[in-house]
């Protein structure tokens, strides 16, 4: 620990260098990990005549701090879906791995809180990878368009997740908050059986004190 002294402009941005992780980041937006998916029947396709059952959930995120002015960092939002398209006279199975990427970015705030910004990603960048259980399904696959349905549902899905007051209160690092908790642990502590010792003392060393100060006086008066 060093303790060179540096102006207040320099430790802010070191303490914000600090607060705020790509650990710590990481653990806000994993508060959507486990989060099911339960959607369907969705009509696709022209005509939207085939329908989708969708069923899956939200994976663990993964991510790394990509810039310092501002603050920000990338995180992949993996999903995964194992879905049904149903054509009135046949049913195909699929199963899906989602990638979402997002960008989140730190932002300081006056009441002395670090609030992240996490922007959801556009249908466009949502990666998509099917795994059709045989030829038949994959030709259904083309056929009624699944993947840029996919696209667009988890996309919206997830923008919604992402405004949910549980998902707020995780991505904000309320630092006046935590000096304060930390302020009030340094309070008086419970006595303990020194320092009853040392009350008790103190009232007798300070009458002896003041003895012999008031006698120093008498003998410089009776000098």
């Amino acid at each position: 620990m060093s303790e060179e002294l540096i102006d207040y402009a320099a430790w802010g941005e070191r303490f914000f260098a600090a607060a705020v992780t790509a650990e710590r980041v990481l653990r806000g937006v994993n508060v959507l990990a486990g989060r099911p998916i339960d959607v369907g029947p969705m009509g696709v396709g022209p005509g939207r005549i085939a329908k989708v059952t969708a069923k899956g959930e939200i994976g663990t995120a993964t991510g790394e701090r990509v810039g310092a002015d501002p603050v920000s960092f990338h995180v992949d939002l993996p999903v995964t879906l194992t879905f049904t398209i149903d054509l009135g006279m046949d049913k195909q199975r699929f199963d899906a791995d989602v990638v979402l990427p997002l960008r989140i970015t730190a932002h300081a705030r006056s009441d002395l809180a670090i609030a992240l910004d996490v922007e959801p990603p556009s249908p466009a960048q949502v990666v998509v990878r099917l795994k059709a259980q045989g030829l038949r399904a994959s030709l259904t696959s083309r056929a009624a368009n699944v993947e840029g349905e996919l696209r667009r549902f988890v996309a919206k899905y997830v923008a919604r997740e992402l405004k949910q007051p549980y998902v707020r209160d995780a991505t904000l690092i309320d630092v006046a908050g935590a000096v304060e908790r930390a302020a009030a642990g340094l309070g008086p502590r419970e006595k303990s059986p020194i320092a009853d010792e040392l009350t008790d003392a103190l009232p007798a060393a300070m009458e002896a004190e003041i003895e012999q100060t008031a006698q120093l006086f008498l003998d410089e008066e009776n000098a």
